[in-house]
């Protein structure tokens, strides 16, 4: 039997993940011959490493989560390893009631089960304080409940405003108030289907004794280093990568699929869509309206990084730490602020007379600042960070990298509404879907759905003209 023929759509890193796991580029074995499609000019996604002030630095995302395992393996496949690199530093903080903050422990995704640590940190109000340890009782939750809703109805609106609601707003550029608890932190959601007490469940969450190692891995000249690598894995392993070629049209057809890209026509006997719900919903137009329709709703969110380049010489006192949050209630400019310098060693090590660090600005909604000007948007961050650690430098040079409609939202349903768009695209057979839109928005749970996509495609479910394996680029 020959091999199957496999396209993938979108190289970002799902869809690279999935070229890998399918080529063989993971050492696991080649299971396809694979072509993958990419509409840019360039790999990656959000994944994109770039050049500040004569500094490697990362530009989109810049860490993965380690505790879970996929991304690191995925690195480590690809030759990686030896590359791999946890922060220097995890001391962050938050910014609010005009002073930076420790960030409490003993907490889930902002969520407190540490009473003292938190009174420790001084981030809420007394009375807020006050409120979180009169912990309420409510009805059990069903299906799901949006994570605002939930922990302010428990402990408080302060809880929300000034913990939760920077926490996501890191991970989701959303709202608390809208973010399903079910898809974005589900181990709260056994809790909260209990019914019992939030506070003595999260505290049992956040000492509950972790696998060794650190939480977050980054990689030795960034992690845009990521893609690079994998991809390099790929053609070594025999996949086809094109960028530069955006697919016009996806049709069934009685022998598997027929894909029209720049006016050539492509044919497959499986398909791996890795793009985002609005472009998957594009494709899927013609064969599977209902899925095209539900991947149509699906909103995004819109970011903006502004990355600065200082002179040490010019830091009388560089600011400590990994960088600080902000909540959204306190009204301030900027979301966050990472110091990169101190958190990657290896930044540190590359450019010892620079101190780089970089801002964030725009959330679900609230994307007016992603048409300022460069130049305002330098300015704003440099106001804010002139008030929260008393930077009064400027920069010898800056970069802004805007991420519109960069990440998917998880609202109250999403995970059901996830469950209507894979019914509806895998009965056409020889189709799966992966990425950020649906089973998680960080490195790993994207490569877990990668291989959970690869895995749907070749089985012999999944229609005859995978097995059979007759069709050819």
């Amino acid at each position: 039997m020959s091999q199957p023929h496999v396209v993938v759509i979108g190289g970002g890193i799902a869809g690279l993940a999935a070229a890998a796991f399918l080529s063989g580029a993971d050492g696991g074995g080649g299971r396809a011959a694979v072509t993958l499609l990419e509409a840019s000019e360039r790999l990656g996604g959000k994944l994109r490493g770039g050049e500040v002030g004569g500094v490697q630095v990362d530009l989109g995302a810049e860490s993965m989560l380690a505790r879970r395992p996929e991304a690191v393996a995925l690195a480590r496949s690809v030759g990686l390893a030896d590359s791999l690199r946890p922060p220097g530093t995890a001391k962050a903080a938050i910014w609010t009631r005009d002073a930076l903050r420790p960030l409490p422990g003993g907490q889930v995704m902002g969520v407190p089960g540490d009473l003292d640590a938190l009174a420790a940190s001084g981030v809420l109000t007394p009375e807020g304080l006050a409120r979180a340890g009169r912990e309420e009782s409510t009805p059990a939750v069903g299906d799901d409940i949006a994570i605002g809703a939930y922990v302010a109805a428990r402990l408080g609106r302060e809880v929300v405003d000034r913990l939760v609601e920077p926490l996501l707003g890191g991970v989701y550029a959303g709202h608390a108030d809208e973010i399903s608890l079910r898809a974005a932190v589900p181990q709260l959601l056994a809790l909260a289907r209990t019914g019992g007490p939030l506070l003595d469940g999260v505290h049992e969450l956040a000492t509950r004794p972790q696998s060794g190692g650190p939480v977050f891995q980054g990689l030795e000249g960034g992690l845009g280093t990521l893609p690079e690598a994998v991809a390099a894995a790929c053609r070594a392993a025999g996949a086809d990568l094109r960028t530069g070629s955006p697919v016009d049209e996806l049709r069934r057809t009685p022998e598997g699929w027929r894909l029209v890209v720049g006016g050539e026509a492509l044919r497959a006997d499986a398909v791996v869509l890795a793009v985002p719900a609005p472009e998957a919903a594009r494709l899927l137009r013609a064969e599977a309206p209902g899925a095209a329709a539900e991947l149509a709703a699906v909103e995004y969110a819109g970011m903006a990084l502004v990355t600065m380049a200082f002179r040490r010489a010019d830091l009388p006192v560089p600011p400590r730490g990994s960088g600080f949050l902000v909540p959204p209630v306190d009204g301030r400019r900027i979301k966050a602020s990472t110091f990169s310098s101190n958190k990657w060693g290896w930044l540190e090590r590359s450019a010892p007379d620079s101190f780089l660090l970089r801002t964030s600005l725009g959330r679900h909604r609230e994307e007016q600042a992603l048409d300022l000007p460069d130049e305002e948007l330098v300015a704003r961050s440099l106001a804010d960070l002139g008030e929260a650690v008393g930077l009064t430098a400027k920069p010898y040079d800056t970069a802004v990298t805007r991420w519109r409609a960069g990440l998917p939202q998880y609202p109250v349903g999403h995970l059901d509404r996830v469950a209507r768009i894979r019914a509806g695209a895998e009965r056409l057979g020889g189709l799966a879907l992966c990425g950020a839109a649906y089973d998680g928005v960080g490195i790993p749970a994207c490569v877990a759905s990668a291989r959970a996509a690869v895995d749907k495609v070749l089985t012999p479910a999944a229609g005859a003209a995978v097995t059979e394996g007759t069709m050819s680029a």
